[in-house]
């Protein structure tokens, strides 16, 4: 007779890598287990950073079968799906919102499975992650579960579980089996394509330069200026960056084939960096840093060197992070993305299932009207 358990662990190397790596081939670098150690064994993501690993696991007599990346919270940083005017009703009403319970990837706004599975029809083992979780949160004395930026395919277990689906929108670029990046600049109107090609003659005619590094090409000492030009970027806006120097060696180290450092060089000196992660499909945006200000230099390094990338080697999708309309006149188009929650208090939880439907009808007003400025000809 198979047996099966859920199991909570405090550490991802609780679990066996090469089974947790295996379920439904962890389709955002960010899920798979070297990157989640990393960033626990750097300290990056820890209870004093306010991320405490509850990761959950399901095993049968055959190992593991399913898993979800799982952090009790004592705050709302690095999770960009926004819930503080949540967190302040609550302690307005007298209730603590603090702990909550959060499956997401730490510090990394991108879509990818929350709940892994070693077989992807599953939809039992699912349901039995989610009802840990949920079971998990009401024995924590936690306010509320959030799992942020699902795939859309697992709305269904999450709204059968009787969490609210709530709606946002990126800016995603899509390959269309482009030969180069010209023939993709020949889809914009002739205004946009001009301008797109004047921002790149500009960094260009400034005689700067670009090298694109795998993580095998990255050894210390360049991960030393590159995490220098990254620190200088967070600390002008007043913070230092969520993952430290360690974890980047680590994964440097750990998964090399999902790292891409696009480098911009001056007379041989790094001026700019953006760091991104990528499958075998989809290339991920994550850190820019520059040491200055540089005209089009930010378009240039963290946009358009990603599309070529992309363009080069395959990738169907570019996701350059959170945010940004000036993301739309260089070809990225808005694309839904998706949570789901559940709140421990009945008439807060009622509230917020309102507050989503009308929520979800901006969202669909927004993405309607900012669609209709693509850069893309009509025909």
């Amino acid at each position: 007779m198979t047996t099966a358990h859920v199991t909570v662990s405090e550490a991802i190397a609780e679990i066996d890598a090469d089974q947790w790596n295996a379920l439904i081939g962890c389709d955002h670098p960010g899920l798979r287990h070297e990157f989640l150690h990393a960033a626990e064994a750097s300290g990056s993501v820890a209870a004093a950073s306010g991320w405490l690993p509850q990761h959950l696991t399901l095993c049968d007599d055959a190992g593991l079968r399913a898993a979800m990346p799982l952090y009790q919270k004592d705050n709302s940083w690095g999770e960009f799906v926004f819930d503080w005017a949540w967190a302040r009703a609550y302690e307005q009403a007298g209730f603590d919102y603090y702990p909550k319970l959060v499956s997401a990837l730490p510090f990394t706004p991108a879509t990818g499975h929350r709940l892994l599975l070693r077989d992807a029809t599953d939809t039992a083992a699912a349901g039995i992650l989610l009802d840990a979780a949920l079971d998990l949160a009401r024995e924590s004395d936690c306010s509320s579960l959030h799992v942020l930026f699902p795939t859309e395919a697992e709305l269904p277990a999450l709204r059968e579980a009787g969490l609210r689906i709530r709606k946002d929108c990126q800016f995603h670029w899509h390959n269309q089996n482009y030969g180069d990046f010209d023939e993709f600049l020949a889809t914009f109107s002739s205004a946009k394509r001009k301008k797109a090609r004047r921002e790149r003659r500009r960094v260009n005619e400034a005689g700067i330069t670009f090298r694109h590094l795998r993580g095998s090409d990255i050894d210390q000492a360049i991960w030393n200026t590159l995490y220098g030009l990254i620190s200088m970027t967070f600390m002008r806006r007043g913070s230092l960056p969520y993952f430290n120097l360690d974890f980047f060696l680590r994964i440097g180290e750990t998964m090399p084939d999902n790292l891409l450092a696009i480098v911009a060089e001056h007379g041989g000196k790094a001026i700019a960096a953006a760091i991104c992660f990528e499958s075998d499909t989809v290339l991920y945006g994550r850190y820019w840093g520059a040491d200055g200000d540089y005209d089009a230099l930010h378009f240039e390094t963290c946009y358009y060197q990603g599309i070529e990338h992309c363009i080069a080697n395959g990738r169907e999708v570019f996701e350059p992070g959170t945010q940004g309309e000036h993301k739309l006149s260089r070809g990225f188009v808005p694309t839904p993305v998706w949570s789901a929650h559940w709140l421990a208090h009945p008439e807060f939880f009622s509230a917020i299932r309102e507050y989503l439907r009308e929520e979800r009808r901006h969202v669909d007003r927004y993405m309607e009207s900012i669609g209709a400025r693509s850069p893309y000809r009509d025909d």
